[in-house]
């Protein structure tokens, strides 16, 4: 089991990726504040080139950095530059469009004091249409079995995980997928939770089908051949 390092200047950091969100992020942000008020955190906003006015709906406060990424870059790229710019002890994924609800990342916070090392959330009642559900379940029992990851809905963004969990990741575009099988690949506990999931309430779907067919196969077998060629040794003395 990797080693858990427990000193942070800051107890969790929230990354949220967003392209295009001008109408939900000023929402979501006082959802988080209310939902985190007994904790101390921070929340890392990663615009992913945002064509629209985003970023100046974000409110400006001490707790709050932003990150802004060039071009649009894709969603793994805006996770991958928040988690790693994250100071806390625990990093928080949540998606920018207000489907995940931030009500429930106490819950996660709870499963990683219990210790896991990273807490996924799966959608009990999906809020999408019927042909994403059916896509997605598809897709996600393909993904487990071949990974052999254990998660029933890879495709949620809320998750949880303790920072060192971070150095498990493989920057590359579809990454964001298979968090799970890249940090259970590394040693760490993994467990899941049910989550709440609401309907979109603006705009559309930023990261649609397009990208989850054949591109998610290639990756798969990518991240098949590189958790079978991950080192595995343990230090038996230090001199």
């Amino acid at each position: 089991m990797p080693s858990r390092q427990q000193t942070s200047s800051t107890a969790v950091s929230v990354v949220v990726p967003l392209f295009n969100e001008e109408e939900s992020v000023s929402l979501l942000q006082t959802e988080l504040s209310a939902a985190l008020k007994d904790f101390d955190y921070e929340i890392i906003f990663v615009d992913d080139g945002s064509l629209d006015g985003t970023v100046g709906r974000i409110e400006a406060a001490p707790n709050v950095r932003v990150i802004r990424l060039e071009k649009n870059t894709g969603q793994s790229a805006a996770i991958y530059a928040g988690l790693k710019a994250a100071r806390g002890a625990t990093a928080v994924l949540i998606d920018g469009d207000l489907q995940n609800d931030p009500a429930d990342i106490p819950k996660l916070l709870a499963e990683i004091m219990r210790g896991a090392d990273l807490v996924c959330g799966y959608r009990a009642q999906r809020r999408d249409t019927r042909v994403k559900r059916l896509t997605s379940r598809i897709a996600n029992a393909v993904r487990s079995r071949f990974t052999k990851d254990g998660v029933r809905d890879t495709g949620c963004t809320l998750k949880a995980m303790r920072r060192e969990c971070v150095s498990a990741l493989v920057p590359f575009k579809g990454m964001h997928r298979f968090i799970p099988a890249l940090v259970k690949g590394a040693g760490y506990r993994l467990v899941e939770i049910p989550v709440n999931h609401r309907p979109r309430r603006f705009g559309q779907s930023k990261y649609g089908l397009a990208n989850r067919a054949l591109r998610a196969t290639i990756d798969m077998f990518g991240v098949r051949w590189l958790l079978s060629r991950r080192l595995n040794y343990k230090i038996r003395e230090e001199k």
